[in-house]
């Protein structure tokens, strides 16, 4: 006794040496019940996304490739999925390095018709749709690829696709006519009032004129002469109506 004060042989507990488990081995600490914590849906889902874009990205190349490739026997085999996916979003060309200036000038009318209930039916006048897109890019220093090459690559692409006639012979035959039927049926809409469920296009093909040596343009009173006049045949759009 030291002071009055009896000493007590009291024994402290041993403390858990560093890096022992709450079972007082040795080891990390596990969770409760042993079982690992589930993944949050969030981390899930964003893999998911990634992936689905990878594999999109890929097969994107891969289509690609082989439409701009040599013909071989891979491209030849699957040449309808392979075109189906280009056109008309990823068309390649390689008018860039190469270019291909137009030779003529066309001039794209649309004129609709509009069926009444007792079967009597009204035509429109001819409305010049190129003519809205060649005001849109005159004196514009920064001109839209919609005004400048939509109508007529869409154009350019139908004639490639069918020729001197109107009727179709292959799916891609097909999709550039409701292309270029869905661009007209919008643009007339967007531009006139009153409610349509047919659309004819009418194409002029007209020289371009050369300069003459004083160097104005050499043109007849009344405009150069047509070289072709093409009326494309009556198509039905769905329900297309003009505010």
């Amino acid at each position: 006794m030291l002071g009055g004060v009896t000493s007590a042989d009291v024994k402290e507990p041993r403390r858990c040496e560093a890096g022992a488990g709450a079972d007082g081995r040795g080891g990390e600490p596990q969770a409760y019940g042993g079982e690992r914590r589930p993944r949050s849906p969030l981390t899930a889902g964003t893999a998911a996304v990634v992936v689905l874009c990878l594999a999109t990205a890929l097969v994107h190349v891969l289509l690609v490739f082989l439409h701009v490739a040599p013909p071989n026997a891979v491209s030849q085999l699957y040449s309808r999925p392979i075109n189906a996916w280009v056109h008309p979003l990823f068309e390649q060309n390689w008018r860039l390095f190469a270019p291909d200036p137009e030779s003529v000038n066309r001039q794209i009318s649309a004129r609709t018709r509009r069926t009444a209930a007792d079967g009597t039916t009204e035509v429109s006048g001819w409305f010049d749709l190129s003519a809205v897109d060649t005001s849109a890019v005159e004196h514009n220093p920064f001109p839209s690829h919609t005004e400048q090459n939509m109508l007529r690559r869409a154009w350019s692409s139908y004639l490639e696709a069918f020729g001197g006639d109107d009727q179709p012979r292959s799916e891609r035959a097909v999709m550039m006519q409701t292309y270029l039927r869905n661009i007209a049926a919008d643009r007339v809409a967007a531009h006139r009032r009153g409610s349509f469920d047919s659309i004819q296009l009418r194409v002029i093909t007209l020289p371009v004129t050369t300069p003459d040596p004083a160097g104005g343009a050499r043109q007849a009173a009344a405009g150069p002469k047509p070289l072709e006049t093409r009326y494309l045949p009556w198509w039905k759009v769905a329900s297309h109506a003009a505010d």
